[in-house]
């Protein structure tokens, strides 16, 4: 059974730039947007440049990702980012 929430975390080599949970989150592969939902099946994604959207109740926030890897397995999305800072 699913979790209720996704557990996000976005991870540059320097800290981690966000962890909490989100309902969607919304990334730039490097061949397009993927978006993700709770109940998602496992992938890893290679990241290109743009904005990552996590969004929680209706608020989203924003970060700035370039490069690395997003995973997701078990309703936890991981984002690996070579540079990633919080917009």
């Amino acid at each position: 059974m699913p979790a209720e929430r996704l557990t996000v975390r976005v991870i540059s080599p320097e800290r981690t730039i966000y962890e909490g949970e989100a309902d969607l989150v919304v990334a730039p592969a490097w061949d397009g947007e993927v978006g993700i939902l709770r109940g998602h099946a496992p992938m890893v994604v290679l990241l290109g440049e743009g904005d990552l959207r996590v969004r929680r109740d209706g608020v989203e926030e924003e970060f700035y990702v370039s490069g690395g890897f997003l995973q997701v397995a078990n309703d936890v999305v991981n984002v690996l980012s070579e540079r990633a800072t919080r917009e």
